[in-house]
């Protein structure tokens, strides 16, 4: 799977740009606040639908512009696709595939698939529950469509039941009605726990041995906790009924849940040194890259934001050995780290003031 090209027009800081990418390593270099990250977020957005930074698609539209495009041509297991994006300042945005509008967003799941690697995913192990939700959730929607039906009808339901809390605060007959909301949340709910669980199954037996090679033996494991077991939702729901009702909230569901980084029997969220989080952030990412290999039977695009900079030579070195077979699109304020290491650059880009040119390396 390869980005063969991109087109942008009114995204961000750029009016427009068109660029072509080799289908091995691609850099995109230049001081911060150029526009760098811009494309990569245009990127992503043309495999999940969002910004990985922006929950508002007016945010991605140029100033004093109505409307964006970001048109992105792709090539998966020989056949070639083009995904368009059309953003809209006051409507919600319009993606095609190869011409023909789709339904739902959600139907763009798959299509293609990316890793984003960002200095925020250093932070998945320390950060609040709901990124490690986030970087669950993201990765199994491109994964697993069943799992994107489930988890779309669950945030609703979810809503819908937290909204009728605050409701029968002003009218109790409502309370009958409350039954039925908790048996569709649990009937969803206990879809997305069974599948978080393999997932997180899969991901263990790639994580154990990357993490290894890593740090020279240390021991690794993710460990996923739920609030709940996925068979006692509804009871547990009807439990904490009157709190609920209390707090005007839903206390029990996978939109609770957490997972934790277990090193040697140490929770490192809590115990574990800026060092051990850092690498266990990165062992997590390759073996990310090695499951969606495994699931789809081809290669993700993988999109490094700025992350070389955060990383020091040796997991610098880990990182780089990995991208032998995998189309990677870097984003860096310099080339030193690339030229030290010896690092194999088939494309690099100089970045400058939304301004792109092709940098022609000696």
């Amino acid at each position: 799977m390869i980005v063969k090209e991109i087109e942008l027009k009114n995204f961000r800081n750029y009016k427009t740009l068109d660029l072509g990418f080799d289908e091995h390593i691609n850099i995109l270099y230049g001081d911060n606040a150029q526009g760098k990250t811009n494309v990569l977020e245009s990127i992503y957005m043309c495999s999940t639908t969002k910004s990985h930074r922006s929950n508002k698609d007016l945010e991605l539209i140029k100033f004093d512009k109505k409307e964006g495009h970001i048109k992105l041509h792709v090539e998966k297991k020989g056949k070639n696709y083009r995904i368009d994006v059309h953003l809209k300042k006051n409507k919600s945005k319009g993606i095609a595939i190869n011409g023909i509008p789709i339904k739902k967003a959600s139907d763009l799941f798959g299509v293609f698939n990316v890793i984003f690697f960002s200095p925020e995913d250093l932070s998945i192990i320390k950060s609040g529950p709901s990124e490690r939700r986030k970087f669950l959730d993201i990765e199994l929607c491109q994964l697993d469509k069943i799992y994107v039906h489930n988890l779309i009808n669950y945030n609703k339901i979810l809503n819908q039941r937290n909204k009728l809390l605050k409701d029968i605060y002003n009218n109790s007959n409502l309370i009958e009605t409350l039954d039925v909301w908790d048996i569709q949340l649990a009937s969803y709910g206990k879809e997305i726990i069974k599948k978080r669980r393999e997932f997180i199954k899969n991901i263990n037996t790639i994580l154990e041995p990357i993490h290894k090679k890593i740090t020279n033996g240390e021991v690794i494991r993710i460990e996923y906790n739920n609030n709940c077991d996925e068979e006692l939702i509804y009871d547990n729901l009807l439990k904490n009924r009157d709190r609920d009702l209390k707090y005007k909230t839903t206390s029990v569901g996978p939109h609770r849940d957490d997972m934790s980084f277990i090193s040697d029997d140490i929770n490192l969220r809590v115990y574990g040194s800026q060092g051990q989080q850092r690498t266990a952030a990165l062992s997590l990412k390759l073996s990310e890259i090695e499951l969606v290999k495994r699931q789809i039977g081809d290669t993700p695009v993988l999109l490094l934001d700025d992350v070389m900079s955060e990383l020091d030579s040796k997991r610098q070195k880990h990182l780089l050995d990995s991208l032998d077979d995998i189309q990677t699109i870097i984003t860096c304020t310099g080339l030193d780290d690339f030229i030290e290491n010896r690092f194999s650059m088939d494309k690099i880009y100089q970045v400058d003031s939304g301004n792109i040119e092709e940098y022609i390396n000696n």
